[in-house]
């Protein structure tokens, strides 16, 4: 393990998002380090370490709130929560891997500590171990929506990786890629959680949307961070998009909206990847005002969020999934 790694434990961020649901969430701390056990050390190590790496963990969060605020009484959402963060966790093995990836959450990637091959099995394991778990949840139709969450998240990740260096790729092709390599996982758990409440198919809808939409505007404002965040809070280097030659929203509306000359930089930034126009493409993302228009899509998909939750009952739950969709497009990192 890096000199860095922290001792097997975990312990989330916590947030006044996440109070109302502060005993749930402790459970799934404690199911996530039961679930991780492992007869192979090395599994249980790098597992430990990307999901103890400072992650806000809101898909499971999502879980929580979404069964808790149509009044579920069980446990199962603690399993159903705990395998939704192994399914994401295992995501974030593996597109380390496929990006090159040396630096996520400011600490050096499983992939870079221990290398490409551990860090693929590792995400395999967690994959199917989310799969067993699915079997204790014991409801075929979340079993039916997250099975159809993983294709779609692979065909998202595909579909961004043929992206990469095509200065052609337009916004309704962006917003295809990112609603399946991100906002997929948060509508699964959003409305995985509604299904094990028994909802009403008004509720089960909403929540579904809801998550879908807040997917949305975190990737959004995730991509447009990229080219106007902190560097020490993101964790990671402003411009590693365009250094991966990631035809982002900020990068398309540039384009759009730039003259000429600003068009053809910036598509021979995206096809060259790397650096060594990030100055010069920075300015043109503010010059064009695509930082401002990239923010408005992520409030419109906030917005929409919000309107969801009116198909729910007033609660404390509901509250903090109206305060999520909020921070979605306030946060800096």
């Amino acid at each position: 393990m890096p000199a860095n790694a922290s001792p097997p434990t975990v312990a989330s961020a916590p947030s006044s998002i996440h109070t109302v649901v502060a005993e749930d969430f402790a459970a799934v701390d404690r199911t996530i380090v039961a679930q991780l056990a492992s007869r192979i050390p090395l599994v249980e190590t790098i597992g430990q370490y990307i999901i103890q790496s400072g992650g806000k963990r809101l898909r499971p969060l999502l879980v929580l709130l979404a069964a808790r605020s149509l009044g579920y009484q069980g446990d199962k959402h603690v399993t159903l929560a705990t395998l939704i963060e192994f399914m994401h966790t295992s995501t974030l093995l593996h597109d380390d891997v496929v990006d090159e990836s040396h630096l996520r959450r400011g600490k050096a990637t499983a992939n870079d500590a221990w290398g490409n091959a551990p860090s693929v099995l590792v995400g395999d394991f967690l994959y199917s171990r989310s799969f067993q778990m699915m079997i204790g949840v014991g409801s075929m139709r979340i079993m039916g929506v997250l099975s159809a969450a993983t294709c779609t998240i692979a065909e998202g990740e595909v579909q961004q990786l043929t992206n990469v260096g095509n200065p052609d790729t337009d916004e309704t092709a962006y917003f295809e890629t990112i609603q399946g390599k991100t906002a997929m996982l948060f509508e699964a758990a959003s409305h995985s959680g509604a299904i094990l409440a028994d909802a009403t198919p008004e509720q089960e809808t909403a929540l579904q949307y809801y998550g879908r939409y807040l997917g949305l505007a975190f990737q959004l404002i995730d991509d447009l961070l990229d080219y106007q965040g902190d560097a020490e809070a993101m964790g990671k280097n402003v411009g590693d998009d365009l250094a991966e030659g990631k035809p982002t929203l900020p990068l398309i509306q540039a384009m759009a909206a730039g003259t000429p000359d600003q068009t053809r930089l910036v598509r021979q930034a995206i096809r060259e990847g790397g650096l060594s126009r990030l100055d010069e493409v920075l300015a043109i993302v503010r010059e064009t005002g695509a930082l401002d228009y990239t923010r408005a899509r992520a409030e419109e998909m906030a917005a929409k969020a919000l309107e969801q939750l009116e198909r729910l009952p007033a609660s404390t739950y509901r509250d903090s999934m109206a305060d999520l969709a909020r921070m979605a497009v306030d946060r800096q990192a």
